[in-house]
């Protein structure tokens, strides 16, 4: 299951850009075309984030359409799968979409989250 290694590096990512603070959701662009699996990379992230910042956060996947472009007949049609086949029979295609796989954005709180050993850190 390659969506629990996707979804580890999206939130080693979204810890590392919220530099301490609580993670509410992050928005993550998921292509048809990736073969990934949006229930899975939904139930990863929930185990991925528990020990994390991002503990708690919502998961939005945002569904892009595989669209390509047909080489010989210059028409633009939607892919459901990775068979690259224009409906006019041509397989000269262009991959317009649907290969993305990006963190488009994430929501953090304003201050910082505490050290879980605050209570037992010297203050100075």
């Amino acid at each position: 299951m390659h969506e629990m290694a996707i979804t580890q590096s999206v939130i080693e990512a979204v810890c590392e850009h919220a530099a301490g603070r609580q993670v509410r959701s992050v928005t993550v662009e998921v292509g048809a075309l990736c073969a990934v699996v949006p229930e899975a990379m939904r139930f990863c992230f929930d185990l991925v984030a528990e020990t994390t910042v991002a503990a708690g956060a919502e998961l939005i996947l945002v569904e892009i359409p595989g669209v390509a472009a047909c080489r010989t007949c210059d028409a633009e049609f939607r892919l459901a799968d990775p068979i690259l086949l224009c409906p006019c029979g041509s397989a000269d295609v262009e991959i317009r979409s649907g290969r993305e796989l990006r963190i488009r954005s994430m929501e953090v709180s304003e201050t910082c989250a505490q050290p879980v050993d605050v209570a037992t850190t010297p203050q100075r």
